[in-house]
Formats: C-alpha cells, sequence, structure tokens
C-alpha cells in the first residue's frame, strides 16, 4: 500500500487571496482548448474572427453555471432545497460535468444563432478540445484527496491519512480515460478528412466515448455519500452518462450531413 501524496490544494496566498490548483485547473483547461480550437479552425470549416473571440466567454459562463447548477439538482437537490442560498456559494466547492456540459451545449447554440454557424461545428471543435480541460480537472481532484476511490488491495492502492485502507487512484484512472485517451482519439479523429467534413461526427465522438469512459472508471470511485447506489450497483454519474452514449450513437451511426458552403 502506497501513502496518499499530502498537496496542499493551495498553490500560494496573497493575504486573503489563496491560489489554488482546482482554480488553476479550469483556467489551464479553458485556455488550452481555446487555442486549440482556434488552431483547428485555422482550416475549413473556418470559424469567424468574431465567434472565437466570443467563444471563451460563451464557454466560461455554460462551464461554470452549468456545473454549479448540475450539481445543486443532480447531486444534493435536497440539501439545497432546504439552504437555497448555499447554491450560490461555488467556493465550497460542488461542480457536476454533466451539468457543465449541459451548460456548455446551451451556451453554443445561443453563440451558433447569434452568429449564423451551424451548431454542430462548433461543437466539434469543442469536442476535441475539453478533454484536456477533463485532464487537468482529474488531476486536481486528486490534489485535493476529492472524488475518492473504492476500498482495494491492488498494489498501487493509496492509503488517506487516518484510514487503515488503501483505494483505488480513481481520479487518476479518469485523467487517464477520459483525458489523455479521449483527447488521443479525437485529436486522431479531427485529422481524418471524412469525419472532420461530416457535421457531429466528432461531436458524437466525444460524448460516445465519454459516457462510456466515465461508465467503466465510476466501479472505481467512491458513490457520492448522500445518492448511494442505485439497486446497489450503479452511480449517479453512470446514469447521466447512459443519455450520452445514446446521443453519441445516434450522432456517429446518422447519415453523413455535410457542412455548408462557406462555414
Amino acid at each position: 500500500m502506497i501513502p496518499y501524496p499530502q498537496i496542499d490544494p493551495v498553490i500560494f496566498s496573497l493575504g486573503p487571496l489563496a491560489i489554488r490548483w482546482y482554480s488553476l485547473a479550469y483556467i489551464a483547461g479553458i485556455l488550452l482548448g481555446i487555442l486549440l480550437v482556434r488552431k483547428l479552425s485555422a482550416t475549413a470549416p473556418k470559424l469567424s474572427t468574431k465567434l472565437l473571440d466570443d467563444l471563451l466567454i460563451y464557454a466560461v459562463v455554460g462551464i461554470i453555471l452549468g456545473g454549479r447548477l448540475g450539481y445543486v439538482l443532480f447531486y444534493n437537490a435536497g440539501y439545497y432545497l432546504d439552504h437555497p442560498l448555499q447554491a450560490l456559494a461555488v467556493w465550497q466547492g460542488g461542480m457536476s460535468f454533466h451539468g457543465g456540459l449541459l451548460g456548455v451545449i446551451l451556451a453554443m447554440w445561443l453563440l451558433a444563432r447569434k452568429h449564423h454557424t451551424p451548431f454542430l461545428v462548433i461543437t466539434d471543435y469543442l469536442a476535441v478540445a475539453t478533454p484536456i480541460g477533463l485532464f487537468f480537472g482529474r488531476i486536481a481532484n486528486f490534489i485535493n484527496g476529492e472524488l475518492l476511490g473504492r476500498v482495494t488491495d491492488v498494489p498501487w492502492g493509496l492509503v488517506l491519512p487516518g484510514e487503515l485502507v488503501a483505494r483505488h487512484p480513481s481520479q487518476l484512472y479518469q485523467a487517464a480515460t477520459e483525458g489523455l485517451l479521449l483527447f488521443a482519439i479525437l485529436l486522431l479523429a479531427a485529422t481524418h478528412t471524412t469525419i472532420r467534413q461530416s457535421m457531429g461526427r466528432l461531436s458524437g465522438l466525444f460524448l460516445f466515448c465519454y459516457g462510456l469512459f466515465r461508465f467503466g472508471t465510476e466501479f472505481f470511485r467512491s458513490p457520492d455519500v448522500q445518492i448511494g447506489l442505485y439497486a446497489g450497483l450503479w452511480t449517479q454519474g453512470q446514469l447521466l452518462c447512459l443519455p450520452m452514449i445514446a446521443l453519441g450513437l445516434f450522432l456517429l451511426l446518422r447519415p453523413k450531413k455535410a457542412i455548408p458552403d462557406g462555414c
């Protein structure tokens, strides 16, 4: 058994201002993702300069509002129903990927309408960039010692301070699959001309692969205490992945839809 590495979640402090690894992960993921979208959109189909300028703001708002609202509704609705003002206390933690995904989808739909650009053209680019943020986010979860793994006897199990049992480093499993592996798959797919020019294929590949990877790694992650397991087996995260897998398959298997001229 290996002791869980105790890393201070605060990188440094300037008076009352604390710079945390978790915040840095969000910033790095979003900025690097936007830079990748700009690089990819330098070739057809191109996104307008004005759209790219708006993309950062729309993405940030969608991630933060969607992620927080998703956590409130999907993971702790009862508590926040009794303490509604606590839903605004984002500094206390509590973000949901699935909520953030829905928030970004809505934000990109509004962005697409504003700039008269096909919605799926925008989401295809974001699909390739999103695993960057997922990777950094899971590493930050590991540093914070949150989203802990289930008890295990594997040789690489980690022992938390004050515990006598080892746990799966499930955050690292997720960083490897949802982050590195998913990024490699999507980046490779984005270089394939047929996939790149078929609107919605990259979005479908992201939804399907993420849903599948997350569904699998949830078996190594401790269920949320306030929810537990459904039917003694399934986690809330796994149930939320099922619609992603279904929608991803739909986008992958539907007839090819070419990107309109001029986009």
